[in-house]
């Protein structure tokens, strides 16, 4: 396979998170896909995406369970 943006043939499986937003948090989905080493150009299944459309939903109707990892602070106004 060789990547669509840069045609190198260096694609592999990588461990990524990807990112779902919810009002003002973040969502980190940890997903294995094939991404080209040269440009970092991802390439999703539809396995994967039908994952991705699921959390999705499932965020929306706040019925999944989610664990906090860390706090984003700013600056008081």
């Amino acid at each position: 396979m060789k990547c669509v943006i840069c045609r190198s043939g260096n694609i592999e499986m990588q461990d990524v998170s990807e990112e779902i937003q919810r009002g003002n948090d973040i969502v980190l989905v940890p997903v294995r896909i094939p991404v080209c080493q040269s440009c970092g150009e991802r390439y999703y299944d539809q396995k994967t995406m039908r994952y991705l459309e699921e959390l999705k939903k499932e965020l929306s109707k706040e019925t999944l369970s989610l664990k906090g990892v860390g706090k984003v602070l700013t600056p008081a106004k």
